[in-house]
């Protein structure tokens, strides 16, 4: 792959464990508050999905381009440095990374991102197309523990792996385990006639908490695993990200006093993998699918 033209100064390429650590502040500063963990786990799952484009040895802007098993990419964390915009390199920088994750997936794999709403014409011509919108509720925790919900331990872990896989598009056991059991986080699941039905994680992030993925086979179930993760962070501030077909979903964050406050639309390049989102009531990540 020959990496597209730059202005004297500028290169793309890999970027150092160090520069992940400024992209995640980069987002903090864009108002996107990254989980405290988010970086190191999805360096530690996949360091080969950061690309950096730099000016001289200073970053300049970045994004992640993960590989599910080579059978599912997503992109994220795309940010230029804001002194530096409005002058083509975000493009440049985008298709970089968009030929470079093609380069690492199986031929057809079907590449998914959630984007600001005002990129969408812009990921278009770049091969995406809009499947839905994702939409951010917030709000401070407030819910009841149900008495059938139980935290989740490692020796539950192919249960949860099992019902996953069911509302994403590839295997991603190494990201979830560590997404699972991350300091400070929160994962809860239901169990009816010994098998497990709906679950949820709860992260500490800058400010708060994030819910996500929340997976469940019935709104119930998706109502007590909430309220369960909500009673555990009481007056604390949290927030949900729901696809918004998922309409019960939507009913459900307002139900639990959370309001909408920004969204991304979800687009695929490639096939779209049809996710049942009637099932998924808090999406995992913006960032990383």
């Amino acid at each position: 792959m020959n990496p597209p033209t730059l202005p004297t100064g500028l290169s793309l390429g890999p970027m150092r464990r160090e520069e992940a650590d400024i992209l995640e502040g980069w987002a903090a500063g864009e108002g996107w508050n990254p989980g405290n963990a988010d970086i190191g786990i999805a360096w530690a799952t996949d360091p080969d999905a950061f690309i950096a484009l730099r000016q001289g040895s200073e970053l300049a802007g970045g994004g992640t381009i993960f590989s599910y098993d080579g059978r599912f990419g997503f992109m994220g964390l795309f940010i230029v440095r804001r002194e530096l915009r409005g002058a083509g390199l975000g493009s440049k920088l985008w298709h970089h990374r968009l030929t470079r994750l093609k380069e690492r997936l199986l031929p057809g794999a079907p590449i998914g991102m959630d984007g600001v709403f005002a990129m969408v014409p812009f990921y278009e011509r770049g091969g995406f197309a809009l499947a839905y919108r994702d939409l951010r509720f917030e709000g401070i925790a407030r819910g009841a523990a149900d008495p059938q919900a139980r935290s989740l331990d490692p020796s539950m872990f192919s249960q949860v792996e099992a019902i996953d896989r069911n509302y994403v598009p590839a295997p991603r056991a190494a990201f979830l385990r560590q997404w699972m059991f991350q300091p400070g986080a929160h994962a809860i699941g239901l169990i009816e006639n010994d098998r497990l039905i709906g679950y949820g994680v709860a992260r500490p992030a800058r400010v708060g908490y994030k819910l996500g993925p929340v997976f469940a086979e019935r709104p119930d179930v998706a109502e007590r695993v909430i309220g369960s993760l909500m009673a555990r962070m009481a007056g604390e501030q949290v927030q949900l990200d729901v696809p918004e077909p998922n309409q019960t979903g939507m009913r459900l964050a307002q139900q639990f006093g959370l309001k909408e406050v920004f969204g991304c639309a979800r687009m695929y390049c490639g096939a779209d993998p049809k996710l049942p989102v009637q099932g998924i009531y808090g999406v995992t990540s913006f960032e990383f699918g």
